[in-house]
């Protein structure tokens, strides 16, 4: 299920509840994610993920009022 996510921004959070988001997914392998951020490269073992989210822009919402 990983695989699909190769080369997406994601999140990735960990089992102690901490996190690593604005990277890339680059390789997958069956015991470690690749995942690279503009700064650091991590090697991560697939048995410390918790969840791994999609980064999505948030929907611009239509301001609503009366104009003058």
């Amino acid at each position: 299920m990983l695989a699909s996510l190769q080369g997406k921004e994601v999140t990735i959070h960990f089992i102690d509840g901490t996190n690593v988001c604005d990277g890339i997914l680059d390789q997958i392998d069956d015991k470690f994610v690749k995942y690279l951020t503009q700064y650091q490269t991590f090697v991560i073992p697939i048995t410390s993920i918790r969840t791994v989210s999609i980064d999505i822009k948030e929907r611009q919402r239509h301001r609503v009022g009366f104009a003058p």
